[in-house]
């Protein structure tokens, strides 16, 4: 079975201990974000570090800024199309902070209660790869054959749910070209 007990069979586990549980066990929600540690540089053990609080803030000037943050996402992928899976997807992980979105039938807030949070090593800015997109569509499409509560249209990303605090995974994301990749199989 691709997704067992949570966590996804084509991803590499690294466990983070940034999760609890899900207040109602709902899942019905997928957010997509873009992170680069250092920012702007990929490639590197930083991600990785930073979801597993092993982020040494002597590293890099900006690290001093987020090294003390206890923060996480479900999955990550890499610009190889890489996955590493850090928090099961039946448990809440600690990736849309303050947030609000109207999910076709009411705003709701606090999104970590009921989401899924992928993230996509990026910067906003430079291009994401197509081992990236088909990475994600194969998740999401496992994802969608698993929750009944998830759907297309609950499909979101970080700039919409914290439209005043975050803009990713920004305008390098192409959207159109992601529910292609979606399409195919």
């Amino acid at each position: 079975m691709p997704i067992e007990s949570g966590w996804w069979s084509d991803a590499r586990r690294e466990a983070s201990p940034n999760h609890n549980a899900r207040p109602e066990g709902e899942v019905s929600t997928l957010v997509l974000h873009s992170i680069s540690l250092p920012p702007g540089e990929f490639g590197g053990p930083e991600i990785e570090q930073f979801f597993t609080n092993r982020l040494d803030p002597d590293a890099h000037p900006y690290f001093a800024t987020i090294a003390h943050l206890q923060v996480s996402a479900h999955l990550l992928i890499r610009r190889n199309g890489e996955c590493v899976q850090f928090v099961p997807f039946d448990r809440r992980a600690w990736h849309a902070g303050r947030s609000r979105w109207f999910d076709g039938e009411r705003e709701r807030s606090e999104l970590n209660d009921f989401s899924i949070g992928i993230e996509l090593e990026g910067d906003e800015i430079s291009p994401y790869r197509d081992a990236q997109y088909c990475a994600l569509a194969r998740v999401t499409r496992e994802l969608l054959a698993h929750y009944p509560k998830l759907v297309q249209e609950r499909i979101t990303s970080h700039a919409k749910i914290a439209p005043m605090r975050k803009t990713d995974p920004g305008p390098a994301f192409d959207w159109a070209y992601f529910r292609r990749c979606l399409g195919k199989k």
